[in-house]
């Protein structure tokens, strides 16, 4: 078979177009990839900028980004959540206007107040008169609760012994009987007593006055003497305190 023949012709031009047609998809697929490869975003790389005082845009442009990315924890102060700016003219409010935005509720209607002490009344001319026009000033009456108060019992004072240096309550007890204060009106007293195997060691020493040096000499004897601590305790240092 010779090449003039036509189908060896057919043949070799159906190869040749086969091969251009291989070659043309290869150099378009490797352009391809080079795009591709190309077209991919690099990693963004450290760098360091010096931002001048200027006001140039290109500085403030450097200033702002350094700004946004400052690590500082918000809760710490920065220019963003912590300044002693004054407040501007409409956030700022007056002692009558910080709530005037909401109406007034009002439980009780203010024409429904009763007028006390507005009308005319006479001069009284006694003092008795004026205890029987009663109380006439504003709000005369409100709080008030008629109910019986019980009275309280009467007491002469109160003693408690403890021992010295501890919580310990030895005794305690109301003071009836054959007490009789010179004041009735007096701060609580206290008295450091020292008790012996005889009984009682010395006056008891005033700890915390009453406020009244007759008070004071009272308690002092009679808790000596008419009590007679030095016989009710046993050995120790002892707190007393007595009041009303």
């Amino acid at each position: 078979m010779s090449f003039s023949s036509p189908i060896v012709r057919r043949r070799v031009w159906v190869g040749i177009l086969v091969g251009v047609a291989g070659v043309v998809s290869w150099a378009w697929w490797v352009r391809g990839q080079q795009k591709l490869t190309g077209s991919e975003k690099r990693a963004a790389q450290p760098f360091v900028q010096l931002a001048g005082a200027g006001s140039t845009a290109t500085n403030r442009i450097l200033q702002e980004r350094a700004e946004l990315m400052d690590p500082t924890p918000l809760f710490f102060p920065t220019d963003w959540n912590f300044g002693q700016r004054p407040l501007n003219a409409e956030r700022l409010r007056q002692p009558g206007q910080v709530f005037g935005l909401y109406e007034p509720k009002l439980t009780v209607n203010e024409q429904g107040l009763a007028s006390y002490g507005a009308e005319t009344i006479q001069v009284p001319q006694q003092p008795t008169d004026l205890l029987a026009q009663g109380n006439e000033v504003p709000f005369a009456g409100i709080g008030q609760v008629d109910r019986k108060l019980t009275t309280l019992p009467v007491r002469a004072g109160y003693l408690e012994i403890r021992r010295f240096g501890s919580e310990e309550v030895i005794e305690e007890k109301p003071l009836t009987g054959g007490v009789q204060f010179p004041r009735t009106d007096f701060a609580p007293v206290e008295f450091l007593v020292v008790v012996g195997v005889g009984g009682l060691i010395g006056d008891p020493i005033l700890l915390s006055g009453s406020g009244w040096d007759e008070v004071d000499g009272y308690l002092r004897t009679y808790l000596a003497s008419s009590y007679r601590l030095g016989e009710r305790l046993s050995p120790g240092r002892y707190r007393v305190l007595v009041g009303t």
